[in-house]
């Protein structure tokens, strides 16, 4: 990849005004970032899916922001221009709205984050406010919203009947009246998500909601065969390296009970000399 400018927030919306999708992707670790950089990837979001994908949680509930800050750090040094997002984890901006400046600071002077996610419409709409006011972008997310799986219903398309759809088409405007620099909607029926991008002044961005908004999220884990549970059916498998790893690690066994691995071109001798010189010296 030739090196490209850092990415900014008027770089995203020049993209958006000109009709250019906006790449966007998960990351939680310092080599799949650096991939991703040489990849070209414009946005990267420190989700807190990695509680599931990386901490093995079944949610994304207990992630701290502790675990958030560590994973984001290790990112931003893998990835150094793209637009680095920090996912607002469970009950670090629910609380009050002197939580949520707090808890956003912290991504954006420990990890070097470019901005901040939160789930949520309406009722979140002051604490989008409170962010964005202490001079920190801050994207909204409708739609399926993970750390309210459990009132949702779990994991199921969001605003399939007209209220629902209404409510989320309101929310989106409210956040951006709000201040949001961009919203993720996430499994929204793709002419819900095309409503609300042809209404919006800012980029709408998709995940599992059609191909009508300014830009495309993908879990990274997903698109990989990475993450064992199950895979979404808005993930397209790009390329299946977690079966390239079960079966580099099932040869790896083999070769070892084998002893056909190490061979000597995989370690270091040492000189005759000094080999015969060491047995002397072991034997005064």
């Amino acid at each position: 990849m030739t090196e490209r400018k850092k990415i900014t927030l008027p770089y995203l919306f020049d993209k958006r005004a000109r009709g250019e999708p906006i790449t966007m992707l998960t990351c939680y670790d310092y080599p799949t970032a650096y991939l991703q950089e040489e990849a070209g990837i414009e946005m990267i979001l420190v989700g807190d899916s990695l509680g599931m994908t990386i901490l093995g949680y079944e949610s994304t509930l207990p992630v701290t922001m502790d675990d958030m800050i560590r994973h984001a750090q290790a990112v931003r040094r893998g990835a150094p221009t793209a637009w680095l997002i920090g996912d607002m984890p469970y009950m670090s901006y629910q609380p009050s709205v002197e939580t949520a400046i707090r808890n956003a600071g912290r991504f954006m002077a420990e990890a070097s984050c470019d901005a901040v996610k939160l789930e949520g419409g309406r009722e979140m709409a002051d604490r989008m406010a409170g962010i964005v006011a202490a001079g920190i972008p801050c994207m909204g997310h409708l739609g399926l919203t993970p750390q309210s799986a459990s009132s949702l219903g779990g994991f199921r398309v969001q605003g399939k009947d007209s209220a629902r759809a209404l409510r989320i088409v309101e929310d989106a405007r409210i956040l951006e009246e709000a201040g949001a620099y961009a919203v993720l909607l996430e499994m929204v029926p793709d002419r819900v998500c095309q409503i609300i991008t042809e209404r919006a002044h800012i980029p709408i961005i998709s995940l599992g909601s059609g191909p009508h908004a300014d830009g495309q999220l993908l879990i990274f884990h997903d698109m990989f065969g990475l993450y064992p549970r199950f895979k979404p059916r808005m993930a397209k498998v790009y390329g299946n390296a977690g079966e390239v790893i079960l079966n580099g690690v099932k040869q790896y066994v083999r070769e070892v009970q084998d002893r056909a691995f190490p061979q000597p071109e995989h370690g270091f001798s040492i000189k005759d000399d000094d080999y015969d010189e060491l047995l002397g010296q072991l034997k005064d």
